[in-house]
């Protein structure tokens, strides 16, 4: 079976054994199944590459050779070619080019080419693999297709060209192959090895997976490869920089230079070698003609020429030409100006077609000024003239003018405009207004009582009368008549209710709502001056005519809540609701709880918390009911309406009875704005509901000891450790109460059940500070080491044990505890410290400075540690050594406030501005810096900055001892009494805890019970020590 490819695409199946079928009988069966002539077959074998013999090579090699010896293997396929056959020729068989039959032979044994010659042998491609003759591609030209013409070039006539435009075309022939037809920019020159290939979806996928892996070892080095080139390009930046990169640092300056520095600049001139050149520069005298004339030109001529008066003025001298200063070229102007402006109206309707209401703008953009502007006024004048006259209908152009006149300082004119304008526009009520403004105080009430003739149902000019009348009653008079002709006038009514007596005020209101039913601000009225009984009545009447306002039924609520019915507030509320949903009315709960702000405000707070139980709910979904509600009520405590947060907060928690933290915010709130009784009761309900929160049941015994009531603080703590009995925070708690109260045997006593109970670490450092402040040393030694065998990481204990043996004199003990103690608190800052300064005092600097050393290697970045290194150097005067510390460390802690307002103080006073800018770009929101800036301006006697910064301070960090000190310490020397003590009531109720002087004071034995208040003046004595020393060295 042999397998043939048309060129049609088909396939033909043709039952041959190539082992005894000849080539003669290959092209008979593909004759008789494509009707393919066989002089035209062209035969490509798939598995070689290479043309059958077909023709006179076919001829030479005999037909009769069997298909096998051509290379034809069972179920092999050959692809079919046909060459195209055009021009009028008749088809004939294509001659064939002399065929190189040695390339297909075998060389000789041991045959080297061109060796004969003294040619090198070399290898190439063909020695490694196999090399075959180029396969004879179908030929193109005239004679295969067809015979040529006698006597003719080959294909001419057929778009072939000139004969000498085919030589190089007849080369590539000579050569045997075309090498620009062979050519492929993927596989070069050896395309045509498998030009005639099938290309089969084997290949299609073999591409797709080589292309899939080209991407990923692209993929793989896509990163570096980017980096390289993003590093090359940078360096060659770098290398070659643009001149715009250059400047650009200067360019960023030129926003700090001011507006006279940049007009300062000189502008630059032309330094061209052109320009350098000297010119020649003749000068001459100016003939007396030049000056004359000029002189003339610039003369101020205010009067004609008696030649052009004799004239009548229309001829103009010659040498008067430049005539700038003549009053009549005013009066021209307005002239043309009029004349324009009657052009402009239609002379068929007498209507303007100019746009009045752009000449009453240009009116009030004027504004007359000085003598300067009369032809201004002049201009506006005939603007407005020409406004009048072609619209006489329209009011705002009388306004307009007779305003105009009035800026003007002609008074009467204005009020004979405006006169006018009240006769051709006696419906429209501004001019009537105008009329009477512009009028004398006497004639004033004539003109208004001729506008309410022409305009009875004018509620302005009613109003206007009204305000002319100076006695109460001739008001009255007036606004009555009003309302004979304008009965449904809110207005008029309200401002006829302001004037009479409360009796008076009720009848007309009872009037008022016959007449205006629709209004809910009468019925209100009405329902304030009526009687208890009689304002329900009222009330009810107007929810009749007005079912849609929710502010009858808190009207109502606010009623009920006035006369003691309170009972009834909250089912009013709960039923006004109701009938505004059934009524189509939508509840917007902002728009409720700005009406209980509203109630609060007035003082019906039943009212309030009745409305915010109703309404408070609605439209919330419940997931987010918790945290819109704690948003509300925060609101509201901003606002101020704390009984409205209170109701809010109130609701909440029946709601959410177990969320301890709605319970502590309204803890909060009550201690804030309540009284004691009122954040008692709510502590007691909270403990009720969350007996399992410590800070409830510790918040209700703080609040009754700062109260004074000790024993009721101890039995809240005994319920509350009934409740919680393992709580580690209640035992500490009740031993803070007992200690604070000079009980310390009961202290002692609780601390040793907490150690006996498991206590944890605070316990033992509690029993140990309690042993110390009773003087016994070697109980408070035991205790310490006790804990410290049970709890070796806790670093507080190694500090205590330390320091109880400097306070003994064991200064070598102290240093094996501090040691012992790095060995398990390696990153514990304090106790580094505190070795620091044992090995300073008894070895001297070099040690210390060792320790601290090692101390930052082992902790990098922790500015406590450069700090503590920086002064040591400074206390024994060397300055260089602690620049240089202070330099790394500000490099290592770029945004430490410490570090920063020590090198502030450290830096010399003309550096010291430099120093504290740098530091508010590093860190500009640290109270340290605040301090250090602060302490600059209290030296240079800026009281009013310095108070601003300490202020900043303290309100920044409260719990910082040391700022509460400086800044108590500031308003002693430049305060007032006031000033001091406000800042002795803020820091007792801030309730410092932390500070480098603070911690060293409030810490002492001697200082353990000792108020807020008498810390800080200690605080403060010793920073007045330390400066006194400072100033010193």
């Amino acid at each position: 079976m042999v397998f043939v490819l048309t060129p049609d695409g088909k396939t033909l199946c043709l039952d041959l054994n190539p082992s005894t079928a000849t080539l003669r009988d290959l092209k008979q069966s593909i004759h008789e199944k494509s009707r393919i002539p066989g002089p035209l077959q062209r035969l490509i074998s798939s598995s070689s590459p290479r043309l059958l013999p077909v023709g006179a090579a076919a001829a030479a090699a005999d037909d009769s050779l069997p298909l096998c010896r051509l290379g034809v293997a069972p179920g092999s396929t050959l692809a079919l070619h046909v060459p195209l056959l055009g021009g009028m020729q008749a088809p004939g068989v294509p001659p064939t080019r002399p065929r190189l039959d040695f390339l297909n032979s075998k060389p000789p044994p041991n045959y080297v080419a061109g060796l004969g010659r003294g040619a090198t042998g070399f290898t190439t491609r063909s020695d490694i693999g196999p090399a075959r003759a180029a396969p004879d591609l179908p030929d193109r030209s005239a004679t295969t297709i067809g015979g040529a013409a006698a006597g003719g070039a080959p294909g001419a006539g057929r778009g072939r060209g000139k004969p000498g435009e085919d030589e190089e075309d007849d080369e590539g022939e000579d050569k045997g192959y075309d090498e620009n037809q062979k050519f492929d920019e993927f596989e070069g020159n050896d395309v045509g090895l498998f030009a005639s290939a099938e290309y089969d979806e084997d290949d299609k996928e073999a591409d797709a997976v080589w292309e899939a892996i080209d991407k990923r070892m692209d993929s793989r080095r896509k990163d570096r490869r980017e980096a390289r080139l993003k590093q090359e390009i940078e360096k060659y930046r770098a290398s070659n920089p643009k001149i715009t990169e250059q400047f650009a640092d200067l360019k960023r300056k030129l926003h700090t230079m001011s507006t006279q520095e940049w007009d300062s600049i000189p502008e630059i001139g032309d330094y061209s070698l052109r320009n350098k050149k000297k010119r020649f520069e003749s000068f001459v005298p100016v003939p007396d003609t030049l000056l004359e004339k000029a002189r003339q030109e610039q003369e101020h001529v205010t009067a004609l020429d008696p030649k052009s008066r004799a004239a009548g003025g229309t001829e103009t001298p010659w040498s008067q030409t430049p005539v700038t200063d003549l009053t009549a070229v005013g009066e021209g102007r307005g002239t043309v100006l009029s004349l324009k402006l009657d052009r402009l109206s239609d002379s068929v309707s007498g209507l303007t077609v100019v746009d009045p209401k752009g000449y009453l703008t240009d009116l009030k953009s004027m504004k007359i000024t000085s003598d300067a502007e009369i032809s201004d006024i002049k201009k506006a004048r005939l603007l407005l003239k020409s406004v009048t006259q072609t619209n006489p209908k329209h009011p705002p152009g009388w306004i307009a003018a007779a305003r105009l006149e009035e800026v003007a300082g002609k008074i009467q004119a204005a009020r004979q405009l405006i006169q006018k304008g009240c006769e051709e526009c006696p419906k429209n009520e501004d001019v009537w207004i105008e009329a009477c403004r512009l009028s004398s105080p006497d004639e004033a009430k004539a003109v208004i009582a001729k506008g309410v003739k022409s305009i009875p149902t004018s509620v302005k000019l009613w109003m206007q009368a009204a305000k002319l009348e100076h006695d109460e009653l001739n008001k009255s008079r007036v606004l009555r008549k009003g309302l004979e002709h304008i009965p449904d006038s809110v207005r008029l009514w309200k401002a006829l209710v302001e004037l009479s007596n409360e009796e008076n005020a009720r009848i007309l209101l009872h009037r008022a709502v016959e007449s205006c039913p629709l209004h809910v601000e009468l019925w209100l009225a009405l329902a304030r001056l009526e009687t208890y009984d009689n304002a329900k009545k009222v009330l009810n009447r107007a929810r009749e005519r007005l079912s849609k306002e929710p502010a009858i039924w808190i009207t109502a609520a606010k009623l009920e809540e006035a006369n003691g019915n309170t009972s009834m507030v909250g089912k009013i509320i709960e039923r006004g609701i109701r009938a505004l949903q059934r009524e189509g009315v939508v509840i917007d709960r902002e728009l409720w709880m700005k009406e209980a702000e509203a109630a609060e405000r007035a003082g019906s707070v039943t009212t309030c918390q009745a409305i915010i139980h109703n309404t408070i709910g609605i439209g919330v979904e419940e997931e987010d009911r918790k945290r819109t509600w704690v948003a509300d009520a925060e609101e509201c405590k901003k606002r101020g309406s704390i009984e409205t947060a209170r109701a809010i907060y109130a609701h909440a928690l029946t709601v959410f009875l177990t969320k301890k933290s709605i319970w502590l915010k309204a803890a909060q709130l009550e201690k804030s704005h309540g009284t004691k009784e009122s954040l008692d009761a709510l502590l007691r309900k909270a403990v009720t509901y969350r007996p399992q929160a410590e800070v409830l049941w510790l918040m209700g015994a703080k609040e009754k000891w700062l109260a004074g009531d000790v024993p009721a603080a101890r039995a809240i703590l005994q319920e509350a450790y009934a409740a919680i009995p393992n709580s580690e925070e209640i035992w500490l708690a009740a031993f803070k109460l007992e200690f604070e109260n000079h009980e310390p045997e009961r202290a002692r006593m609780l601390l040793a059940k907490a150690r006996e109970r498991g206590g944890t670490e605070r316990v033992w450092m509690k029993s140990a500070i309690v042993e110390r402040e009773m003087g016994n040393t070697e109980e408070e030694r035991r205790l310490l080491d006790e804990g410290l065998k049970r709890f070796p990481s806790f670093f507080k204990l190694w500090l205590m044990l330390g320091q109880l043996e400097e306070r003994l004199g064991h200064l070598e003990q102290a240093k094996e505890v501090y040691e012992s103690g790095l060995k398990h608190c390696s990153s514990c800052i304090p106790l580094w410290i505190s070795l620091a300064k044992l090995e300073e005092m008894t070895n001297g600097l070099s040690k210390a400075r060792a320790v601290l050393t090692l101390a930052r290697k082992k902790n990098p970045a922790k500015d406590e540690l450069w700090l503590a290194a920086i002064r040591a150097e400074s206390r024994h005067g060397n300055k260089k050594e602690a620049d240089i510390l202070m330099a790394k460390a500000l490099q290592e802690c770029p945004t430490s406030g410490i570090l920063w307002a020590a090198s502030i103080e450290m830096a010399p006073r003309p550096q010291r501005k430099t120093k504290t800018a740098d530091a508010f770009k590093k860190c500009n929101n640290d109270p340290h810096v605040f301090v250090a800036l602060a302490k600059l301006f209290w030296h240079d006697r800026k009281v009013d900055k310095a108070r601003t910064w300490l202020n900043r301070a303290v309100t920044l960090k409260p719990d910082v001892g040391d700022f509460w000190a400086l800044y108590y310490k500031f308003e002693l020397q430049h305060g007032t009494e006031d000033t001091q003590k406000d800042v002795l009531m803020r820091c007792v109720a801030a309730e410092p805890k932390y500070g480098e002087k603070w911690q060293v004071i409030s810490k002492a034995v001697e200082n353990s019970h000792q108020p807020t208040e008498a810390i800080l003046k200690k605080v403060v004595v010793a920073l007045g020590k330390e400066e006194a020393e400072n100033s010193k060295q």
